[in-house]
């Protein structure tokens, strides 16, 4: 899986155009740096790369292997360090929580049941849905979402990860309350494997108080205080 990230990662840099603006950039470092520095994940990363990509929509995305895309169309939505390091720890949170590998399995299995697997690579479409399944559907074109399981489990880790780097995780709401405003009329849960943003924000309410106790350590036991500024 970290070896179809990497590869993922690398189509995507030759065809997507990248970000030269250094406040951006150095803005966008910022903030994943702490959170880089707080990942205790058992897939074998010892180094993670983060490239800004010059595109109008709200999104990032992380994969195995250790790479990591940010959007500059997100800098509108996430309105403060402690809303990017939101997205940005979700999307960490699928890379940890091995989502992707969940997905590309359950999807293989169905689209090729007893074909062999290095068989099936060959075949363009069996490639792409192992792109999808990194999280890369949109830009490709073959859509396979996130669960909702795992849309929450990735917001949980999240939520922890930006706490124990010293990100206020009382933000994380707002950032959902932000998007929420910017998707403007997104189905209802019951269509979409997402779950709602009123659904969302309101489990992560619940659970910012516990993060709060990570955050509170990390600010004043272990002087964590990220100094991120917008451009």
């Amino acid at each position: 899986m970290n070896v179809m990230g990497m590869d993922a990662y690398d189509q995507m840099k030759r065809r997507e155009r990248k970000s030269t603006h250094p406040e951006v950039n150095r803005y966008i470092q910022c903030v994943t740096h702490p959170l880089l520095q707080e990942v205790r994940d058992p897939t074998g990363v010892d180094h993670w790369e983060v490239t800004v990509f010059e595109d109008s929509s709200a999104n990032a995305f992380a994969l195995p292997g250790g790479k990591i895309g940010v959007h500059t169309g997100l800098l509108k939505v996430a309105r403060n360090q402690h809303q990017l390091a939101t997205v940005i720890g979700h999307e960490i949170g699928h890379v940890i929580a091995r989502h992707g590998n969940e997905r590309v399995s359950s999807a293989l299995v169905t689209q090729i049941g007893m074909v062999g697997l290095s068989a099936a690579l060959k075949d363009q479409k069996n490639k792409n849905l192992i792109l999808a399944g990194l999280g890369l559907g949109a830009q490709i074109g073959y859509q396979l979402p996130h669960s909702r399981t795992q849309e929450s489990e990735a917001d949980q880790i999240g939520l922890n990860l930006m706490a124990r780097a010293g990100f206020d995780p009382r933000q994380s709401p707002l950032l959902w309350e932000n998007m929420k405003k910017a998707s403007r009329g997104s189905p209802p849960e019951f269509l979409s494997t997402h779950p709602g943003h009123d659904t969302r924000i309101r489990r992560l309410q619940a659970q910012v108080p516990e993060a709060m106790k990570l955050y509170h350590h990390a600010r004043e036991s272990q002087n964590k205080a990220p100094d991120c500024h917008s451009p």
